[in-house]
């Protein structure tokens, strides 16, 4: 049986060729067009058809068998924790990009890899939102127009709940708080923020504080904390760098201490929630530090 694509109702007039590059990689779509195994609508079809919403095309040549000399990671470095026809929850662990960037090849990121594993499917993932490459935690991907326009109308309205897990240099003082100074934002200008934190627990010189964002700008909750004079632990940014060198040698921490640890949102009509664990090594870290 040959794999099915039905064109999407939202999709622009384009040519064939075209729209099989955004979904697979070109040297697929160039061996499936010479071996003849596309059909448009039933028929046999070159690369310069045009393709319109409702359209279904067939595929006659399997992908996974073109795609073999792909060398793919062994392991992902992601979980996927819960996955419907709309939503993708994920579980990044730290040292992955979630897009593209200077430096940053799109195949070597968790959007890349996605799009890698759902092609065959005839989906692009996107990603509702974005945590920093260093930070590990939950990140949340959608499969279809829908999904977008509800995940953002979602997060404009400030109805997700995001918290965090983040190590501070220092005690924080008092224990609960919210921090609301503006932070940098497009073309200059300044942008308000808020981050409220709880300690959960206080260690020599170390504070272990829960994080709740209202808003997602750009390292909030390490900027926020750096104004504050309590920079999250190993930040190679903001942080402080004598302190962040003489932790990394007692625990051998290479990484910023933050962690998305749960995530909230209105789903299908009731409101849903997912959590990660600490991973192993923030976790080893806070076990060393309880035991000193």
């Amino acid at each position: 049986m040959p794999d099915e694509i039905i064109v999407p109702p939202n999709e622009e007039p384009k040519r064939l060729e075209n729209f099989l590059k955004k979904r697979f990689n070109i040297g697929y779509v160039r061996k499936v067009f010479r071996k003849n195994g596309v059909r448009l609508n039933g028929r046999r079809s070159g690369p310069g058809a045009s393709i319109f919403p409702g359209d279904r095309v067939e595929l006659y040549i399997p992908f996974e068998k073109q795609s073999s000399n792909t060398k793919a990671p062994r392991t992902l470095p992601f979980k996927i924790l819960f996955e419907d026809e709309d939503i993708i929850v994920i579980d990044k662990s730290a040292g992955i990009a979630v897009h593209e960037a200077r430096g940053v090849l799109k195949r070597h990121t968790v959007l890349g890899m996605l799009e890698t594993m759902y092609r065959p499917r005839g989906i692009t993932p996107r990603l509702a939102h974005r945590i920093d490459k260093e930070t590990s935690g939950l990140l949340v991907a959608v499969k279809n127009d829908a999904a977008v326009e509800r995940l953002q109308t979602l997060f404009k309205e400030r109805r997700v709940e995001k918290e965090y897990l983040a190590l501070v240099k220092g005690k924080l003082f008092p224990a609960r708080g919210t921090i609301d100074f503006p932070l940098p934002g497009r073309e200059g200008r300044t942008v308000a923020a808020a981050t409220h934190y709880k300690v959960e627990k206080e260690f020599s010189d170390t504070s272990l504080a829960r994080v709740r964002i209202d808003s997602g700008r750009m390292h909030q909750i390490r900027l926020h904390f750096a104004e504050l004079g309590h920079p999250v632990v190993m930040d190679d940014k903001h942080g402080n760098f004598d302190f962040n060198v003489r932790f990394g040698r007692t625990y051998g921490l290479r990484r910023q201490f933050l962690h998305a640890a749960m995530i909230a949102f209105s789903h299908r009509g009731k409101k849903q929630k997912w959590s990660a664990e600490l991973p192993e090594e923030l976790g080893s870290v806070l076990k060393r530090l309880e035991s000193r």
